[in-house]
């Protein structure tokens, strides 16, 4: 060769990789737009859970600045966010997504997937609003 040293040449970088270096945003907008449409399919089932815990998660918030506004109290409440909670994801999972609950562990293993820390982020919104509001 001409004296000159030959570049070493680097294999193309793995797509994981390159979706660490710019946030991850081409992964998460595939799993949301996954999640957004009726029937998709679910290779990874870490995925699909994740998703389920975090719609608990958005619910949870959402019921809970609704709580705080309108001003509920007591066993009440509880009880309608846990209806609310349990019933919105199982018409999800189950009519939405229509996938097969076996794969998962059964109906009560998606049901209660992310339902206790959904449920503590609830009190905690619900309780900083309805203090920030009706408090007198």
């Amino acid at each position: 060769m001409s004296g000159a040293r030959r570049k070493e040449e680097s294999p193309p970088p793995h797509p994981q990789q390159h979706l660490v270096a710019n946030g991850g945003g081409a992964l998460r907008g595939s799993v949301w737009g996954k999640a957004l449409r009726s029937d998709s399919a679910w290779e990874d089932k870490d995925e699909f859970l994740d998703v389920i815990y975090w719609f608990r998660q958005i619910i949870a918030v959402i019921l809970g600045i609704i709580w705080g506004v309108v001003p509920l109290k007591g066993f009440v409440g509880i009880a309608i966010f846990c209806l609310i909670n349990a019933g919105v994801l199982y018409l999800y999972f189950n009519s939405f997504q229509q996938i097969d609950e076996e794969e998962y562990g059964g109906t009560w293993e998606l049901t209660k997937e992310g339902f206790m820390t959904s449920f503590a982020l609830f009190l905690v919104v619900w309780i900083i609003f309805y203090t920030a509001i009706h408090y007198d």
